[in-house]
């Protein structure tokens, strides 16, 4: 029978932070970010540490007998930002690793009144 986790990934331009828990929720089983699996501070927030924590995390689950995942991701977001480069990274990294992802879920925060238009307090001057 397979065991099922919920992955949480953080991604922000700086880091990329995941914790693996029970369906729950309540009960950590694993964490990792991107500061543990590179050298430089500078890459952590990089598709690479991305990659790197992703495999790091899968492990992780494999030893506790886990197969089976829920990936819950939060991303930078806004209007004129791409789509978290890092946790679509680590996602990649965990399924190569061989857990099955049942489900993918974007829970980033939306802003209900939209974002704020550029130019600033008093408009763009022509």
């Amino acid at each position: 029978m397979s065991r099922k986790a919920v992955v949480n990934i953080y991604s922000s331009k700086n880091n990329i932070l995941m914790t693996a828990t029970d369906l729950t929720g309540a009960e950590t089983i694993s964490t990792c970010n991107g500061g543990e699996v590179v050298k430089s501070g500078k890459d952590k927030g990089s598709q690479f540490a991305a990659t790197r924590a992703g495999e790091r995390m899968a492990d992780a689950l494999k030893e506790k007998e886990f197969t089976e995942i829920v990936v819950k991701f939060r991303a930078p977001g806004g209007n004129r930002s791409i789509r978290a480069p890092q946790a679509t990274a680590a996602i990649r990294a965990l399924t190569r690793a061989g857990m099955t992802v049942s489900r993918i879920v974007d829970v980033t925060p939306i802003a209900h009144d939209g974002t704020k238009k550029k130019g600033g307090r008093r408009g763009r001057r022509v």
